[in-house]
């Protein structure tokens, strides 16, 4: 049997996360730590006993959810699950940061320095109120593709995340968004809703947060991750630490191929995919992609104990 890790994107983060984590596996907790040291703050107080709108501003959640992600890692490393038991780790979207910090191509510290940095590059590229995204349910990809470039009319309007057969969130200026969701409803779209966001990600509007990535990048040390990643921009496994850093800019602006991705491991014979961290969305998207792979979450001790289990 095959396996992948994978990792939970912006949307998962809930006050209490990773806390039960961190109170029984030292190993957890010092993730949190190492997190709490590296921003100069303590993140792990707003994550535990904050205010939820301020965890989910983008330059907390980001570095929020790969700490709670890690800290499971940990957990499961102390249960005696290495990485080799998985033949891919991939993220969606920030997970992919998660991903690589499980794999060992960037240290906690500097994946927490740098989502803090894509966090507050990816809030400042676009004034609020100027962006939007919206959820298109039950249009395949190519016509949601097809809505967004009708949609654009001169402005941006770009497919942003194919998340699943029939989820596609697009993304742009905040007028041509609204329009998508009009024209998706016409091409039958089960529901197209605004989501809850405080700025359009993974479209052209970020190039400003691709160029700060893209500096921030420049000064990271990466190395071989011990483990193939997917990346979001290609749905294809990459080890080289030059291209995985040049495919961290592009996923700035480039859509976030999950549903090729997942596509992609199960032709590569993974029949089993553990979501690494808070939430089960992951989880429901592969069941959605191909419901022969086999997915679990593991996000609390219970979970870990149990993953560690059906690995012995």
């Amino acid at each position: 049997m095959s396996r992948a890790f994978v990792f939970p994107g912006q949307g998962a983060q809930t006050i209490g996360m990773g806390k039960a984590l961190a109170d029984a596996y030292p190993e957890a907790k010092a993730v949190f730590d190492e997190v709490d040291e590296a921003l100069g703050e303590s993140l792990s107080a707003l994550i535990w006993e904050g205010d939820q709108d301020t965890l989910t501003l983008t330059q907390n959640a980001q570095p929020a959810l790969m700490a709670t992600s890690l800290a499971a890692m940990r957990a499961l490393e102390a249960e005696g699950v290495s990485m080799d038991a998985a033949a891919y780790v991939a993220g969606h979207s920030l997970g992919e940061y998660s991903a690589l910090a499980a794999a060992g191509t960037l240290s906690i510290a500097d994946t927490a320095r740098l989502l803090r940095t894509r966090g507050q590059a990816m809030q400042a590229a676009v004034p609020v109120g100027v962006g939007a995204m919206a959820a298109l349910l039950g249009l395949d990809f190519a016509t949601a593709r097809d809505v967004a470039s009708a949609a654009a009319e001169g402005d941006v309007c770009q497919a942003a995340n194919d998340n699943d057969p029939g989820q596609v969130v697009v993304s742009g200026h905040k007028s041509a968004v609204e329009r998508a969701v009009l024209l998706a409803k016409e091409q039958g779209a089960k529901r197209a809703v605004l989501l809850p966001v405080s700025a359009p990600f993974h479209c052209a509007l970020m190039q400003p947060a691709a160029e700060a990535m893209a500096e921030a990048l420049s000064h990271v040390p990466m190395n071989a991750p011990s483990v193939p990643v997917v990346a979001n921009v290609i749905a294809e496994a990459v080890s080289d630490p030059t291209v995985i850093r040049s495919l961290l800019v592009d996923q700035v602006t480039g859509s976030v191929r999950w549903r090729e991705s997942v596509s992609w491991m199960a032709e590569q014979g993974v029949t089993e995919m553990w979501e690494i961290g808070a939430g089960k969305a992951l989880s429901g998207m592969v069941r959605r992609i191909d419901r022969s792979i086999a997915c679990k979450a593991v996000g609390t001790p219970e979970d870990v104990k149990a993953a560690a289990k059906s690995l012995s």
